[in-house]
């Protein structure tokens, strides 16, 4: 049976980040088609709906990969679904980073203007689950990220399998070295999604 891997990008972002273009074209280069990147709502609420209706799609094992506050968002799905996770300096203090980002914004991507309200906070408040399983992830974090601070990942997915390097960027420098290893992770750790716990 194939697997999929599903890419969550960050906020602001879309299928067409550098990661997820990277990441799919090497898994395209090895005659797979079984990588996802779906275009996620800039809302959170809306987000949530259309992730959950995308996983409980999914027939084939899955694994989770996601960046940023996609990386948040995949702690949530792995959470409530029991999948495996992959978190590339993943936004753990999502709704506390997110406050300062209340009002009007523009998505630099899609040009989509839209609100951040305090209703979207308390969703991604709701979403900031524990960890009940570290064994189910792998963080993949830098210490010189600019824009979240690396130590909460850390204290957050203790246990979990951990690539912690020194410098790079929020973005991740060197992200593509690692696709060999994501690509066995994921065929290797996939599991059928389960009843939503």
């Amino acid at each position: 049976m194939t697997t999929m891997l599903i890419y969550l990008h960050g906020f602001q972002s879309s299928p067409r980040s550098i990661k997820a273009w990277q990441l799919g074209e090497f898994w395209r280069a090895r005659g797979r088609d079984d990588f996802l990147v779906p275009a996620l709502p800039d809302r959170s609420m809306d987000a949530a709906d259309c992730l959950m209706a995308l996983l409980e799609r999914q027939r084939e094992p899955v694994c989770l990969i996601g960046s940023s506050l996609g990386g948040f968002y995949a702690h949530w799905l792995a959470e409530r679904y029991q999948l495996p996770a992959i978190l590339v300096n993943p936004a753990v203090e999502a709704p506390a980073l997110l406050r300062q980002m209340l009002g009007v914004q523009t998505n630099p991507y899609t040009g989509a203007e839209y609100q951040l309200t305090e209703l979207d906070l308390a969703v991604w408040q709701a979403m900031d689950v524990p960890v009940t399983n570290p064994d189910r992830y792998w963080l993949m974090t830098q210490t010189g990220d600019e824009v979240l601070d690396y130590r909460a990942g850390v204290r957050k997915f203790n246990g979990a399998r951990l690539t912690r390097e020194e410098g790079g960027s929020h973005r991740f420098e060197g992200f593509e070295t690692w696709f060999d290893e994501i690509m066995a992770f994921a065929d290797q750790q996939a599991v059928c999604v389960q009843t939503p716990v």
